[in-house]
């Protein structure tokens, strides 16, 4: 692999866009922006992946075993997706509902040409096969013209679970909690749209604009498209170290700045938000202590508020170091899916969710990310996220929330649409 350093480049907004317009030519597409905002444990502001050079897809029979073959022979860096429903390879669990995106339950691919962006330089590595084009590819970056802002066409979106079946299906969901089945579980909701064709780079950069968050994806692979504007990082494996942030609790931005301070305030001493971050976070401790160092697991940050464009978060952040016994990808198969986007008692949780949603997740509320040589990954959850699949003409984006004792059917519909409102904004 070849590797060159250019020195003085700032990541500009012109920069981002020339390169996803120069990387549209290929097949595979992994860019994953930080949008700056340099939160604990990020390493680069932004990774741009280009053109497989191998690749694996599967369904959920033996994902995870397959993976790590393909991880630990390949020794490179890998990026693509874990759908949600590899849970189903991880417990005697089942994915049953109505699936209209289609998406293989994992892919990954090593790319041939791979940019690493931190504050003032970038980093380009090429396999050895495509090393030559290092140079010319740079300068065709730099030439690239910028296309014309333009308003992606509006399409109707449609609702797969109406108001009243959502207050129902809720309603039976705080019935479990009730009768001590659960703690807490979240449940979702698809909003979609069949025979579309949408522009997927013209929709990302709308909801990145709109977003601008720290775990912001742009991913193509073949005729399918992750546009994800995501706050919410799932693991990341640094050297030994595991750290996980997962968000509960969700509060809207005002335009005043006193008003959105007291908006702030109330978040960070909601009982109901409080109570549903801690029990994940207490899930999250308990997956970590499957593959940990004994006595490592620690939360570094309980219940903190981080600010976004479009809403306030409450984020705990969790870590310890791994036992080296296990392999990057049994760490993440020891953890998965992700405690936010599941529930407690977890394996009681999904089963109940798959009982009441109407739709399978997929590639929804599972994680996107990379593996580097070295075997360090970073993962996000895959919220606030429009999936798309070009061949079948069917775009999709999911909502959800925490149920909990104390949730009120009302608000956790308000809170669903809350959440809904970038992607709807950008798409209708």
């Amino acid at each position: 692999m070849r590797s060159k350093i250019y020195k003085s480049c700032k990541l500009t907004p012109q920069l981002k866009q020339q390169l996803l317009i120069w990387a549209s030519q290929f097949e595979e597409i992994a860019w994953l922006d930080s949008n700056a905002h340099f939160q604990k444990h990020s390493k680069y502001q932004a990774i741009l992946a280009v053109d497989a050079f191998t690749a694996i897809k599967t369904d959920v029979y033996r994902a995870f075993e397959k993976l790590d073959e393909y991880q630990t022979v390949t020794y490179d860096w890998l990026f693509g997706y874990l759908s949600y429903d590899l849970k189903n390879d991880v417990e005697r669990l089942s994915s049953k509902n109505f699936d209209g995106l289609e998406f293989p339950d994992l892919y990954f691919f090593q790319p041939k040409k791979i940019f690493l962006f931190s504050e003032d330089s970038v980093e380009m590595r090429y396999l050895n096969m495509v090393s030559d084009e290092c140079e010319s590819d740079w300068q065709d970056i730099q030439n690239t013209p910028l296309s014309e802002a333009t308003t992606p066409d509006p399409i109707k979106i449609k609702l797969r679970t109406s108001k009243d079946s959502y207050a129902e299906k809720v309603t039976e969901m705080l019935h479990h909690i009730e009768r001590g089945d659960i703690y807490e579980a979240n449940f979702c909701q698809e909003f979609y749209a069949e025979d579309t064709s949408i522009h997927p780079l013209a929709v990302f950069e709308a909801l990145n604009t709109i977003s601008r968050p720290p775990f912001a994806t742009f991913l193509k692979l073949d005729h399918q498209y992750v546009l994800s504007a995501s706050p919410e990082r799932y693991l990341q494996k640094a050297g030994n170290t595991i750290v996980s942030q997962p968000i509960k609790g969700t509060a809207k931005r005002l335009d005043d700045a006193l008003e959105d301070a007291n908006m702030v305030e109330q978040l960070a001493n909601d009982p109901k938000e409080r109570s549903e971050n801690i029990m994940i976070t207490d899930l999250v401790r308990n997956d970590l202590s499957r593959i940990a160092q004994k006595g490592t697991v620690q939360v570094e940050e309980l219940c903190k508020i981080y600010t976004f464009d479009q809403v306030h978060q409450m984020i705990s952040t969790i870590r310890c170091e791994a036992d080296p016994e296990f392999s990057p990808v049994q760490i993440i198969r020891n953890t998965y899916p992700m405690g936010s986007m599941t529930g407690a008692p977890k394996v009681s949780a999904m089963k109940i969710i798959e009982a009441l949603e109407d739709t399978k997740r997929g590639v929804y509320s599972g994680a996107v990310g990379y593996f580097t040589p070295s075997g360090d990954f970073d993962f996000n959850v895959v919220i606030r996220s429009i999936l798309y699949n070009e061949a079948k003409k069917y775009v999709s984006f999911s909502v959800g929330g925490a149920i909990t004792a104390k949730s009120v059917v009302e608000s956790e519909y308000e809170e669903c649409l809350l959440k809904a409102k970038a992607m709807r904004s950008v798409l209708e």
